[in-house]
This record gives structure tokens, sequence and C-alpha cells, in this order.
């Protein structure tokens, strides 16, 4: 992980070994519409007014090859917006992307074409993820002759059968279209089209959040028998905290844009340092409750369209004080290893 332009020796040895970097990243989405609607009257005077949704505020995050990390938090924080960015369905309004290295962010869509065989991504919601014009047979087609032109059909066939029989499909159920299928099968199908291509990492938004809790469970296990037999790499976007003990190796906890904590999956169950990491982990329904009690947060909750000055936590955080307000905090390394931006940690108060 990375805080600041000056990074140490230490976030440099982590950067080497990362696949994927996001270096302050920020996303603005606009709600003035054209110009001439964003033009008004005041104080006699016509001027320009401009609103604009702050959906990613600085974002800094290392990917590490072959691990899987999840990005958590309430719904509108920004962690879709971060996976959309990555892929490059959004342009960033600010900063860098590298993948292996290599700046991504501002390429063309030609330029990004060799990039989209390694990287590719699962979608949330499986019934509108699919074409409802193509079988499932042409569906898993279409990226293996996008991407491997040189290809003849008994070898596209060939391939299209070992990608779903690894998903579970059966290759008979080739020509059927998407809508004959349960939602936990159009999610092994569009599973079966992300791996098709042999990608090394994969973008997985909120994949399980549409389906039933059964078939949640087998598409997790999915996921990550792939990963072990593929050696893939995940960013894994989600709000069940459920799934990511099961599943993440380390997880990036967001709050309206912005990352407040890193940490190792083990580590940020076991004592979680940011206030709002603390809140969350304490609203987990749990059989045995052996965790203090559930925290209620207070206060209002901020809009992304007038983002508050300093930790954009404050206005709910029991230890806020005077500096909170004024100054952002910077994600900060511990001794266990998390990154923590806050002000209270920093100073001993928490």
């Amino acid at each position: 992980m990375t805080d600041s332009h000056n990074p140490t020796p230490r976030q440099n040895e982590e950067s080497a070994d990362s696949l994927l970097q996001i270096r302050d990243l920020k996303k603005r989405f606009s709600l003035s519409g054209d110009f001439l609607d964003q033009l008004r009257f005041k104080g006699g005077k016509l001027v320009r007014h401009q609103e604009h949704v702050h959906a990613i505020n600085g974002v800094n995050l290392d990917i590490k090859r072959g691990e899987a990390l999840c990005v958590v938090g309430e719904s509108g924080c920004g962690k879709s917006t971060v996976a959309r960015t990555v892929m490059g369905l959004l342009t960033p309004t600010e900063g860098e992307i590298r993948y292996d290295g290599n700046r991504i962010d501002n390429l063309s869509s030609r330029q990004l074409l060799p990039y989209r065989k390694r990287m590719q991504m699962i979608f949330q919601n499986p019934y509108a993820s699919l074409n409802p014009r193509m079988t499932i047979q042409q569906t898993l087609e279409e990226p293996l002759r996008l991407h491997h032109p040189d290809w003849k059909r008994p070898q596209i066939l060939d391939k299209v059968e070992e990608v779903m029989r690894s998903v579970g499909i059966d290759p008979d159920w080739g020509k059927r279209f998407g809508h004959e299928f349960s939602g936990g099968q159009r999610q092994r199908i569009a599973i079966a089209r992300a791996l098709a291509v042999d990608p090394e990492f994969i973008v997985a938004d909120e994949p399980i959040s549409a389906l039933d809790v059964s078939i949640q469970a087998q598409v997790l296990n999915l996921l990550m028998e792939a990963q072990q037999e593929r050696n893939l790499t995940y960013l894994f976007i989600t709000h069940d905290l459920a799934v990511v003990e099961h599943f993440g190796t380390r997880v990036a906890v967001m709050y309206l844009g912005t990352v407040c904590e890193v940490a190792t999956t083990a580590t940020l169950f076991d004592k979680p340092r940011h206030p709002y990491t603390q809140a969350l982990l304490s609203a987990i329904p749990r059989l045995k409750d052996d965790r203090p009690q559930h925290i209620r947060l207070t206060g209002e909750v901020p809009t992304p369209v007038n983002l508050p000055s300093g930790c954009v936590f404050h206005g709910r955080c029991p230890h806020a004080n005077a500096r909170c307000k004024q100054e952002i905090p910077l994600l900060q390394t511990q001794d266990d290893g998390t990154r923590v931006a806050c002000h209270a940690v920093e100073e001993g108060r928490l």
C-alpha cells in the first residue's frame, strides 16, 4: 500500500510484487447536465453552476499476485466504481492505474485489447450480464474468437466444452439461451465466460449478492477452486463480511470514496483498528456473541455531493476531535502491518 507520493522502501518492495497498482484514484460524476443546464442567475449575473458526485476520492491500493483482495463498505461508498474504473469501463478523473507495471488508465480501447485477455470481470446481476439473443455456446465462443482469431473451429469448441465442465455446466446445454437457466446457473456461465480466455486477474463485482443463500456457497467455492487451479488474482467487491472472512486474503474497507483501513483478513476480524471498521464488524450477527456490544453510529450520514472537510467519517465518529474535522488522515502502517487512515489511531487515542 502507498499513502503518499513519496513511498517508503517497504512500500516500494510491496509495489514490485503487485499485479495491480492504484494511485490517487479519483472519479467524479457530473450532476449539472450540459452547458446550458449549468447556467444560473445569481446576483443579477449569469453564472455557471456545477455539481459533482465525488464517487472515489484518492484511493491507493496494491493487489499482489495470487491474492484475493476484498473491498467492503456500505452501499454508495464507491467500491463498484473502483472495480469498473480498474476495468476501463469508467475513465478516472484523476490518478493512475498500473497493471503489471504498465499504466493502463490512459489507453484507448484498441490499446487496451491485449489487457482484456488478462483481465476479466464477473458482474453482479447474472440476469443482465448475458446477452438474451445469444445461446450459451455463442456467448462463450465470442471472447475466444476475439482474442484468438487464429483458432480453428474444433479448437474453439474444445475450449468451450472444457470451460463449461470446469464450472459445472453440461456442455449439451450450449444451444440454450440465458433465460432458460436459474440465477446460479447463469452466474456459472458468466464465470465460464470470464475464464474462457485464461485470464490472470478477475474483478468480481458482488457476484453472489443476487443469488439465493444456498447457491452463494456453491458459486463462492467455484471461484476459490478456480483461483487454486488457475493461480488467479481477485479484486472482490462485496458488502457481505461473512463472505470476506471465508474468501479474502486481505481486506480494504471503504467509506465515502476513501480507503480507511487495509489489513489481512485474520487481522481485520481479530483486531479492527478504524472506528468505522469496528462498527461494521460489530453489526455481524453471530450465534455465539463474544464481541463487544453493537456499535451504533450517530450523526448525519454525509453526501458524496458535498464532502465534509477533514476526515470524511468525523461526523459519525465517537473519537473525532478538532484535527479530524480539518485534516484528511493518510493511511499509516501499524506494527502488525495494518494500514489505517485515522488520527485517533495515529495519536494513540484508539
